[in-house]
């Protein structure tokens, strides 16, 4: 007996290795120390901070990973892990600087995580962040073979004086909404009910969506942080954000805000996803359930002073992001506004 026989291969875990170095190696940013494979990873704090806070964060992908196993497709739910992540630290006006994650499964299966580790990869590129290592763990037993589970570790540093303050935030600021992507990767404990129970398939095409259920639903989250470090570099005067996942706006928005604030915002304000009316109505979800539920179309909130409401607006177009100017913050007591009008 031995440890492959109890349904752990050594040998196709060290391939798998040597497989994924080049494209986690490709992530790396010049402030990473040694290679892959080490103990732990190292990373020299950047140049020019005063006083440097390092701001850390962790996540993962939910049951989404369910629609992946089932379709099996696995190139898209690492941009998720890492979305997850990396857009909550910026939420403290911090720049990501290195993503590590963890990898479970029943049974290596090189291909598929793979296309796995290459997602994760992808969504460190195109947010600046080095994949710093990582670790994955071959489990029989524990989980079904050909499924797996992802969590996802993200650092980040921020001037102690740029930190964003919601006790700065002012009756009056304008909050300003970056669309998302569509669905993201919460609420699929709902979406999957849903499908099940409306007798529906992953591969059907429902007139109005643009594409299967299973491409729309498994859109990658959109990942903000080259657009939103931007702007906190530049004269724009950002007050607050606010990453919209689990709990909608009414959970993540009020997180922002300081005491005695609320925010009334205008849903019709800004341009519906196809995808929430199709799942509200095939699901008889109410208008109530759906906003405590999912993004609705607005994956981050930027607030601003009234003076750079639209020049925060026409930035961010400029960066090829659909923004709209939602509501303002007003007196009260962390509630959110508006949204349940008809």
């Amino acid at each position: 007996m031995d440890y492959k026989s109890a349904g752990v291969d050594v040998e196709a875990g060290r391939d798998f290795v040597k497989r994924i170095t080049q494209t986690v190696e490709k992530t790396y940013r010049p402030e990473v120390l040694g290679k892959l494979g080490g103990f732990g990873g190292m990373f020299s704090l950047p140049t020019g901070y005063q006083e440097p806070v390092l701001v850390s964060g962790t996540d993962g992908v939910g049951t989404k990973l369910k629609l992946a196993h089932q379709l099996d497709r696995h190139d898209t739910v690492g941009i998720d892990l890492v979305a997850m992540c990396v857009n909550d630290v910026l939420c403290c006006g911090a720049e990501p600087l290195f993503f590590l994650d963890y990898l479970a499964t029943g049974q290596l299966e090189p291909e598929q995580l793979v296309q796995v580790v290459k997602g994760i990869a992808k969504g460190c590129e195109l947010s600046g962040v080095a994949l710093l290592g990582g670790e994955t763990a071959e489990m029989p037993g524990f989980y079904q073979v050909g499924e797996y589970d992802l969590a996802g570790f993200c650092v980040g540093i921020v001037e102690k004086s740029k930190i964003l303050d919601p006790e700065k935030i002012r009756v009056g600021d304008v909050a300003i909404g970056l669309a998302s992507s569509g669905v993201h990767s919460n609420g699929f404990s709902l979406v999957r009910k849903i499908i099940s129970d409306g007798g529906f398939d992953w591969n059907d095409r429902p007139l109005g969506l643009g594409g299967s259920l299973g491409d729309v639903l498994l859109t990658p989250t959109q990942l903000y942080v080259k657009p939103v470090l931007a702007a906190l570099k530049s004269t724009l005067n950002i007050k607050g954000l606010a990453h919209i996942t689990g709990g909608g706006l009414p959970e993540n928005l009020p997180r922002c805000l300081g005491a005695g604030k609320s925010v009334k915002l205008d849903p019709g304000s800004w341009d519906p996803i196809q995808i929430f009316e199709w799942l509200a109505e095939v699901g008889g979800v109410s208008r109530k359930a759906m906003f405590n539920t999912f993004n609705m179309g607005i994956g981050m909130v930027v607030i601003v002073s009234p003076n750079d409401a639209n020049r925060a607006i026409d930035f961010f177009q400029e960066q090829k992001l659909p923004t709209y100017r939602i509501g303002e913050i007003i007196e009260g007591n962390g509630e959110v506004l508006g949204l349940y009008r008809s």
